[in-house]
């Protein structure tokens, strides 16, 4: 019954995170340049791609999935 719980908590908590970096991608998008990055210059590596917090998410997945059977938590 506990497991459940944390469990639970632990997922509600990733939803969250994800949800709230979805809400600051959509508003910094949205909103327009602050006055202080109208002065600033354009950075030098030239265009970066916005951050994707589903493509994270997935290779975060991705990641854990092979350090298990790394370490042969699959048996």
């Amino acid at each position: 019954m506990m497991e459940n719980k944390k469990l639970a908590a632990a997922t509600a908590a990733v939803f969250t995170y994800i949800k709230t970096q979805e809400e600051a991608a959509f508003y910094a998008a949205t909103a327009g340049p602050a006055p202080e990055e109208v002065v600033q210059a354009a950075p030098v590596g030239g265009p970066q791609a916005p951050f994707n917090a589903w493509g994270a998410a997935g290779r975060n997945d991705q990641m854990q999935g092979r350090f298990l059977m790394q370490t042969r938590v699959f048996r």
